[in-house]
């Protein structure tokens, strides 16, 4: 054929009516196996591809969910946003991915875009947002969560972990080891709700033990190898360096192991090291790295289906915690 082939086509191609041919696209339940099946067969035969923009007119709705995330570049949100696609995917509908750069002015332009395109509904990253956003969504009746964050009493749905609990797991570790003399790497705290919770809750942590950490003594910077590197360089070059380096996210950990290897210092004899994330490479360095696990997969499904469930008019729970677990290995030890 020379052009498309449209409903009608199939229609006459599979012997049914073009009725059928739409319920077979929007709803396949409805349709006798063996109908929707020659009807399917006929499709892919023919290349057929719904006009999207039809489908949206008679159904009032896109078929698609946006989300937008800080960033592509940190492999944190690899996996939680391939579980999330997977899920509603699986539910006939399609994402919409964008994102922030951590600005919150990007991701309330970002959520305008969204809306324009006629998403359904949408995912978003952690709790600190533009007012505005809460704003739009709610005036369009445009249900969303978010991620990467769960408050026990949250003011809008989410699903994910309890960042100031989790940061406290390795500090504490560390602390029965031994640790007195401590440093932190993490991202920069400025518009991100999940490291400033994490630095307030290790602080306070520390401060029970009557342990106090001046502005030299905790790096913030991009979550980049180099950047945690020379972060490490910097924390190394101080007259009495620590004996624990706390890092807020495998990326930097990894950069601060790096950088202790090239100048000969040993982790863990001469100073421990611990992560934040769990991502793949970290059981895979030497040493392996000490750090949260994170149950991205987990957490990318239960944030979509949450928002299937919000759109097929059910009424889940508005928050859902998943738990997260100190993973210790080779990096970390007793103080030398």
């Amino acid at each position: 054929m020379n052009k498309p082939a449209t409903q009608t086509d199939v229609a006459k191609a599979a012997r049914v009516s073009t009725a059928t041919v739409s319920r077979v696209l929007n709803q396949p339940d409805h349709v006798k196996p063996e109908v929707r099946a020659r009807v399917q067969a006929v499709m892919q035969q023919l290349n057929y591809v719904a006009d999207a923009a039809a489908r949206a007119l008679a159904s009032k709705r896109s078929g698609t969910i946006g989300a937008v995330i800080p960033t592509l570049s940190n492999a944190i949100f690899a996996d939680g946003i391939e579980a999330f696609e997977n899920t509603i995917n699986s539910a006939n509908l399609s994402l919409m991915l964008t994102t922030s750069g951590y600005d919150p002015q990007q991701e309330l332009a970002q959520v305008r875009t969204l809306i324009e395109r006629g998403v359904d509904a949408i995912m978003l990253v952690g709790f600190t947002h533009d007012p505005l956003v809460y704003e739009l969504l709610t005036q369009r009746n445009i249900p969303y969560v978010e991620t990467w964050a769960y408050r026990q009493d949250p003011q809008h749905p989410c699903v994910g972990f309890d960042n100031a609990k989790a940061a406290i797991l390795a500090p504490q570790y560390l602390l029965d080891l031994g640790h007195r003399e401590f440093a932190i790497i993490s991202g920069i705290a400025a518009g991100n709700d999940r490291v400033q919770d994490r630095l307030r809750s290790i602080m306070a942590l520390f401060s029970q033990h009557g342990i106090s950490l001046d502005k030299q003594q905790i790096k913030q910077c991009p979550y980049d190898i180099n950047a945690g590197r020379q972060a490490c360089r910097q924390l190394l070059a101080q007259p009495n360096p620590a004996s624990a380096i706390i890092c807020l996210n495998d990326v930097l950990a990894t950069g601060a192991l790096l950088e202790c290897q090239a100048r000969g210092i040993q982790v863990p004899a001469q100073v421990s090291i611990t992560g934040f994330d769990d991502l793949p490479l970290s059981a895979n360095l030497t040493p392996r790295l000490t750090t949260m696990h994170i149950p991205f997969k987990s957490m990318g499904e239960k944030a979509a289906q949450y928002l299937i469930d919000v759109l097929a008019g059910e009424h889940p729970a508005t928050n859902t915690e998943v738990e997260v677990k100190l993973v210790v290995r080779q990096s970390s030890a007793p103080p030398p």
